[in-house]
């Protein structure tokens, strides 16, 4: 199926991510305040608790109506409203072309969900579709209006190349001057491995939230018998005879690799969430990325 900005996401449902937003551990200050809620304490407009004076407070935050009450002093704390700036990191090599829908067909309309849910709430959004190098590269932007130009940007992707984290990362990190939550979409067919490139990530104070997609075939394969497997990638191939054993085996590597991820992310402290194209579209961005935490 051919991508298209008309095919990513429909009206209906992008009205049901209107009441969505995007969770983030740190603060990112920006330039403007935006409609998320931060964690920190200071003096935004809203109010939020107080606590008791210390030397240095500033007295105009002095509730005077309660020392009228209690002869003691306390200030008034309020929660500020900042944006963050959003970093979409899309696998656009060949491998991600596997599978019906495709993986990269997922993780277009993956990408552009989350990044409406962004726009809406006026943080900063950005995309980049890597192989290996960040081949396609939409810089970050702020307003609504950014959407269908990110609808556009990703209904453009081809999936090409083979991917090289490692090296994505050290070009992107080094060019980007501004931190903030960047949103890992791949298949995790990497070559190189996945772990300098997390590592750097995290090194260089991005936010990494890792979304593994996988098809259902890859999960479980249909193939029987004598085969010949290419490599969509290399182009490298394998004669192989597939019965019980081999698909044990298979089995036992596959979730091996998995738990390898998923180790490692927790290990760095990187949110991880590992879905399947054969999960309903719908269910992964209003349901299982929200008891991920990465929507509210």
């Amino acid at each position: 199926m051919t991508v298209t900005a008309g095919t990513l996401l429909d009206a209906s449902f992008l009205r049901r991510l209107d009441t969505l937003g995007l969770r983030s551990r740190r603060v990112y200050r920006g330039l403007l305040r935006g409609e998320r809620r931060s964690p920190r304490l200071g003096r935004g407009v809203e109010f939020a608790d107080y606590r008791s004076y210390q030397i240095g407070d500033d007295f105009r935050y002095v509730d005077w109506n309660i020392y009228s009450r209690l002869d003691r002093l306390f200030i008034k704390l309020f929660s500020e409203e900042e944006d963050i700036n959003v970093h979409l990191l899309m696998d656009g090599s060949r491998s991600m072309g596997w599978g019906a829908p495709s993986k990269l067909m997922y993780a277009a309309r993956l990408s552009a969900a989350i990044g409406y849910i962004g726009l809406r709430n006026l943080d900063r959004v950005g995309a980049v579709v890597f192989t290996d190098r960040p081949s396609q590269v939409l810089p970050l932007q702020r307003g609504r209006g950014h959407a269908l130009r990110l609808f556009e940007f990703l209904s453009g992707v081809q999936p090409q190349g083979s991917s090289d984290l490692g090296a994505v990362m050290r070009e992107y990190v080094y060019h980007t001057r501004r931190r903030g939550l960047l949103i890992l979409i791949s298949d995790f067919w990497l070559p190189g491995g996945y772990e300098e490139g997390l590592k750097l990530a995290r090194y260089h104070r991005f936010e990494p939230f890792v979304i593994h997609v996988v098809s259902e075939d890859e999960l479980s394969p249909g193939v029987r018998g004598d085969a010949r497997l290419v490599d969509v990638e290399t182009a490298g191939a394998v004669e192989v005879s597939v019965d019980g054993h081999a698909l044990d085996a298979y089995a036992r590597a596959r979730d091996a690799y998995f738990a390898g991820i998923e180790r490692f992310c927790l290990r760095h402290q990187i949110d991880y969430l590992r879905t399947a194209t054969s999960i309903p579209f719908e269910d992964l961005v209003l349901r299982y990325l929200r008891i991920g935490g990465l929507l509210a």
